[in-house]
């Protein structure tokens, strides 16, 4: 393989929607060396979402590259590579040169509604729904690759000739790494295609044929760990072998050791992604939940119960590069110190539709209750507290579907902000623990790797290491709760019903 074991270093990707990182743990999953870029989004129509492969993939280079060198390493000291990943982002590219045939279509994006609710009308949502967990809706992959083969000049007569390949963004990483030489994916990300079949565990000849997608696109489908492939010494220097690969909410999912059916996780990054591991068995949610399928081990799958809310830390991001009322995320703190939730001012974040549990791909944003004292600081309030209220949405629904909730550990980047976690143990009446790293993504990926290796037994493992760093409590009763919550239902159900 590679004779770089003795150092046993383990180098963990997280590409995200909005940046790549690279993070170097020890044997025993402490951080040696960290590096970080940001990515940015193209939107080149209303409701398309776009980025360019080969940015994402030299973001990702970078940062090996600043890693290894931050450690005082070299890539012959790195003894397995893990990926995690934004999922449902879509690339095409060339079997031969590996170039992409256009800009990968962001999991956000929304151009393919009209054909989603075309598949809706023809009864074809039970289908996809039965089959996958998910359903017919522009966020995931299979509409998306659908429109680049019909879209991109000779996409569709090459794909057919079996000239293309199809990956979500951990897929496309690893063929970029191996100089094309490999073209395979985890289980976990394939879930997320609306191609594979949770059940039998493959791609599905049906669901294949109502897409119109040839399944000599598809990648080979792998257990989340084990091994990949191996890294072109040309790329990296070395050939280190890739151990783990997991789509980014199942690798905070298991980051946050929530490796027992019911514990749960919610992921606050670009979106939020609250997930529950529902074991061997199969959820099927009555109220607009995802089934999906966490990690799959030895050829053993486990599953989970997943809501996800489409603008989370994005929100703050609209308030800083769209409105300029804010430098930095983190001045969200201090202006929403400064207001309450009693506040008239009510944010709808759907500039890219609403997500579970509405599924309303066309619902455009609103705000509401605006008077001439609304400023940054109520604005910033709204956008923490919409955030809450929307994971408020999720837990309602997961209890509704008969999931006990009696905690909900969190992560990402937007839990450095203490009164928005506040605001979410108050608005969603739960108990919040934030974990001793931000990070949950990479950790579990790394982690994962970590067990491929050797370093520890199995999964279970990561219940040691696993550690909380604050815990935040309801403040506010129950009436109090209910009274803000039935405003926020309010203002959502307008939002729907809106026909402008």
């Amino acid at each position: 393989m590679a004779n770089n074991t003795n150092s046993g270093y383990i180098l963990a990707i997280d590409q995200g929607t909005t940046s790549s990182r690279a993070v170097i743990f020890n044997r025993q999953m402490q951080t040696v060396a960290t590096a970080r870029q940001e990515l940015a989004l193209s939107y080149p129509a209303s409701g398309w979402v776009e980025q360019n492969p080969e940015h994402i993939w030299q973001s990702v280079l970078t940062c090996i590259i600043q890693a290894i060198a931050s450690a005082g390493l070299t890539a012959a000291d790195i003894a397995a590579i893990a990926i995690s990943n934004q999922r449902e982002t879509t690339v095409v590219w060339d079997k031969e040169t590996g170039k992409p045939i256009a800009n990968a279509i962001v999991w956000q994006d929304r151009r393919t509604a009209p054909f989603c609710r075309q598949l809706q009308q023809q009864g074809a949502e039970a289908t996809i729904s039965e089959k996958t967990g998910l359903r017919a809706d522009p966020y995931f992959s299979a509409s998306k690759i659908g429109w680049l083969l019909d879209n991109i000049p000779d996409a569709r007569s090459r794909a057919n000739a079996g000239k293309l390949c199809f990956g979500t963004v951990d897929s496309f990483l690893l063929a970029r790494l191996t100089a094309g030489k490999m073209h395979a994916t985890d289980a976990s990300n394939t879930s997320r295609t609306a191609l594979y079949n949770l059940s039998s565990q493959s791609w599905d000849p049906e669901l294949l044929q109502l897409f119109n997608i040839p399944a000599s696109l598809l990648p080979e489908v792998r257990d989340s760990a084990g091994l990949f492939g191996v890294s072109s010494v040309a790329v990296l220097g070395a050939a280190i072998p890739v151990m783990a690969m997991l789509g980014d909410q199942q690798a905070a999912l298991l980051g946050q050791a929530c490796i027992s059916p019911g514990m749960l996780k919610s992921t606050y990054g670009t979106g939020c992604f609250a997930m529950v591991n529902t074991g061997t068995t199969i959820i099927r949610s009555n109220n607009q939940l995802l089934s999906t399928l966490a990690w799959q081990l030895n050829g053993k799958a486990t599953y989970a119960l997943e809501g996800s809310i489409f603008m989370a830390g994005a929100t703050v991001q609209w308030l800083r590069d769209k409105l300029g009322i804010i430098s930095h995320a983190s001045d969200t703190e201090s202006l929403a110190a400064q207001s309450d939730y009693q506040q008239s001012e009510l944010l709808i974040p759907a500039f890219t539709g609403l997500g579970a549990p509405y599924w309303q791909p066309e619902a455009k944003a609103a705000l509401f209750g605006m008077t001439r004292d609304t400023g940054k600081i109520q604005l910033a309030t709204a956008a923490l507290c919409a955030v809450a209220y929307q994971s408020a949405d999720l837990l309602n629904a997961m209890q509704q579907d008969g999931i006990n909730v009696a905690q909900l550990r969190v992560d990402g980047g937007m839990t450095a902000n203490s009164w928005f976690l506040q605001a979410l143990a108050d608005l969603c009446l739960q108990p919040v623990q934030r974990c001793n790293t931000a990070d949950a993504t990479v950790f579990g990926v790394g982690f994962l790797a970590a067990v491929s290796l050797g370093y520890f037994n199995d999964i279970s493992a990561i219940s040691q290491l696993w550690q909380a760093d604050q815990q935040y409590k309801p403040k506010i009763s129950e009436s109090e709760q209910a009274q803000l919550y039935q405003r926020w239902q309010t203002a959502v159900a307008a939002v729907l019903s809106q026909q402008l």
